[in-house]
């Protein structure tokens, strides 16, 4: 019998990471004294390195992740303020808290291709498959380059972000699926609450938004109610976000909210709210 060869890889073909390589625990503890590596200030973060295309830099695109694998080392003096967004036009601007395995960002990337976003995960190994799905984007993966202003670190986004941004950077915050610790004891552990609200509200410029999304109804309302309290933001009417391309990013193309759409005949639904960073006299 006459064997058919398989076909050859095609030359210089990026491969994409697979998921099923990358599986973890789906939940963490965010309180929890772990061995973590992070800036002393925003004037300690270099960039450079996890966006070379928009800022001063050696043109090299390597992995620096803040993982065993992929570690990244805080410099102890200020780093050149360009570099650091000090100085200079280019700033993170939307932040994805818990950014999973980065379907938001990939989906977000091509709607604002002049925006710097961050995924920030706690996860160590699904930091490490987003950091390799971006990497290979930009290097072709899919045909020409793309996604150079995506980038993910993982850190412990509960208690660090004031040392990655500065006072009024963020103009979108995201928080899509988060774990919701059902437990009444594990309460403190869920990423929003009227005490994290204040440090994002800080992080926030006036008029950015800060979306929540969840298949959890009672986080959803732990969530809302959290926002509601809040003095610091106001809820934006369904109206002004109907056409809004983060609203159908969050709720149709991260890999969460899919999961949620083919399980729909059974209930299931994604509650969605968006709240805007507002002056404390509104």
């Amino acid at each position: 019998m006459e064997t058919v060869a398989e076909p050859s890889q095609p030359a210089g073909k990026v491969e994409k990471p697979k998921k099923a390589d990358f599986r973890q625990r789906a939940h963490c503890n965010p309180l929890c004294d772990w061995g973590d590596c992070y800036p002393v200030s925003p004037d300690h973060v270099d960039w450079s390195v996890h966006f070379p295309k928009f800022f001063p830099s050696d043109g090299k695109d390597e992995l620096l992740l803040n993982t065993s694998e992929y570690p990244i080392q805080y410099p102890q003096t200020s780093v050149r303020p360009e570099c650091s967004g000090k100085a200079g036009c280019h700033q993170v601007r939307f932040l994805d808290v818990g950014c999973g395995f980065g379907g938001l960002l990939m989906a977000l990337s091509p709607k604002y291709p002049n925006t710097l976003m961050l995924g920030m995960e706690i996860r160590e190994q699904v930091t490490n498959y987003v950091g390799k799905r971006i990497q290979a984007m930009r290097q072709g993966a899919e045909g020409e380059p793309s996604h150079h202003n995506v980038s993910v670190i993982r850190t412990n986004a509960m208690k660090f972000l004031p040392n990655y941004f500065r006072k009024g950077q963020l103009e979108k915050m995201f928080f899509c699926f988060p774990d919701p610790h059902f437990k009444r004891k594990n309460a403190r552990r869920r990423i929003i609450s009227y005490g994290l609200l204040s440090v994002y509200a800080y992080l926030m410029s006036p008029g950015g938004l800060l979306y929540h999304a969840t298949d959890v109804k009672e986080l959803h309302q732990w969530m809302d109610q959290a926002c509601e309290e809040h003095p610091l933001f106001a809820r934006v009417p369904q109206e002004e976000i109907k056409d809004d391309p983060c609203v159908e990013a969050v709720t149709s193309e991260t890999e969460e909210s899919k999961r949620v759409k083919n399980l729909g005949r059974f209930g299931h639904d994604v509650h969605l709210s968006v709240f805007r960073r507002i002056s404390p006299d509104g």
